[in-house]
């Protein structure tokens, strides 16, 4: 009997380690670029390859407004925005069926003096438990409640904090850390700030020493020699500012381009930080020590084999996968080399799961391919149906074992688990 009972006990004990191995491998997208923001997601059990023609499309979503803004996925439901008619809104679907849920207007609509990819809409939301933070084109920062959609508090990052739209818009996803929300306005006196997530209040503001202003990246958390930092790309270059009171402990000029147009976000690994920029420019990997108490930047190299200008890159082990221009390419993390480079889908955004790059062209081709620095194989692709007249520049998304694709109005949800 007590064998019988010891054979039961070993049964639900593996059916509750199964199950919740199952839990660990889903895996929300809280924010721009998921966890950590590096744009790998922690999912395994990824299917290998596709069918001709795709993996299953589960629903597709419309009438979402105007914008690049990639969606965020928590909790059943999936955050994004758009421009609608005269006005930006933030809206949430259901993440089983791409039904709406609530959409919040936050600011009118305004004219960029850059037209290219359009007006509408930049930042992904990020959600933090109760609440969903999101940055309008023109500087409208909203804290909403994530259930209803109700607004909590709002700023202007002109009006309130000295900034300048950029000739593109703003196009950053506010960071949440800890009991702040990180924004950077671009002003003089107010380069970067931290407001309480609860409130809106300021807890700082930092001026860049350098004189730089806002450009089209989002910052990033990391811990650095043990002291917590924001990591941010300006129009000068990569910065880091201590977390507590966003004085700023380091600068990286060599990846910012000449005309400050840098969209990457920073790529931080143990100490060592990598970003990049397109128009001829490049990139750059940087060493953070600290010396006697001051942090010190210690250029390894630089190369102009990853003028990454929107599509991101993605760290996969001791590789570092992106888009050089149209081409995707792999480096050596430490090194720079070249490991590979090839034309695949061509310009476009990357994202990772479970050793796999979700390749995403701006023009409609979506490919699949191994993280393999050995050589660039290509495992499946296909083109995204219902295409507008922009450029595709919103990142795939992966989350709960699906991919999303947002095109302008439409968000498409297909399976790849």
């Amino acid at each position: 009997m007590k064998q019988v009972r010891s054979l039961q006990k070993a049964g639900l004990l593996g059916l509750l380690s199964v199950s919740l191995c199952a839990v660990a491998v889903a895996d929300d997208w809280t924010q721009w670029r998921g966890p950590g923001r590096t744009g790998v997601s922690r999912e395994v059990g990824m299917l290998k390859t596709w069918p001709e023609g795709g993996p299953k499309l589960l629903w597709s979503a419309k009438d979402l407004g105007e914008g690049h803004s990639a969606p965020s996925v928590a909790k059943g439901r999936i955050f994004g925005m758009g421009v609608r008619g005269e006005k930006e809104t933030v809206w949430a679907l259901d993440e089983k069926t791409g039904k709406e849920v609530w959409s919040t207007p936050i600011a009118g609509t305004i004219t960029l003096e850059g037209r290219q990819g359009g007006y509408g809409s930049r930042a992904t939301p990020t959600v933090d438990g109760t609440y969903v933070y999101s940055l309008g084109v023109g500087g409208e920062l909203v804290c909403l409640e994530s259930a209803t959609g109700k607004l909590v508090w709002k700023k202007n990052l002109v009006s309130d904090f000295g900034g300048a739209v950029p000739r593109w818009g703003y196009s950053e996803s506010p960071l949440v850390d800890g009991e702040n929300v990180i924004a950077t306005p671009g002003g003089s006196t107010a380069t970067m700030v931290a407001l309480n997530k609860k409130t809106g209040a300021v807890a700082w503001k930092s001026a860049d020493p350098q004189g730089s202003t806002v450009a089209y990246s989002s910052a990033i958390a990391a811990d650095v020699s043990g002291q917590r930092q924001y990591i941010q790309f300006l129009t000068g270059g990569v910065v880091g500012l201590r977390a507590t009171d966003g004085k700023q402990a380091w600068h990286f000029a060599a990846p910012a381009s000449r005309g400050g147009i840098n969209c990457s976000t920073p790529i931080f690994d143990k100490g060592y930080v990598f970003a990049a920029a397109a128009y001829g420019h490049g990139g750059g990997l940087a060493q953070l020590t600290t010396d006697a108490g001051l942090m010190a930047v210690k250029e390894v190299y630089f190369t102009k084999q990853m003028q990454n200008h929107h599509g991101g890159m993605v760290l996969v082990g001791d590789y570092l996968y992106g888009f050089d221009n149209s081409t995707l390419t792999c480096l050596e993390f430490k090194t720079g080399k070249v490991m590979w480079a090839e034309r695949s889908v061509g310009k476009g955004s990357v994202m990772a799961a479970d050793g796999l790059l979700y390749c995403r062209s701006e023009r409609g081709p979506v490919a699949l391919v191994e993280a393999n620095p050995k050589e660039y194989v290509e495992k499946a692709r296909f083109e995204q149906p219902e295409r507008s007249n922009e450029p595709s520049w919103a990142y795939p998304v992966i989350s709960d074992g699906k991919l999303y694709l947002r095109d302008q109005g439409v968000l498409l949800c297909y399976a790849v688990k």
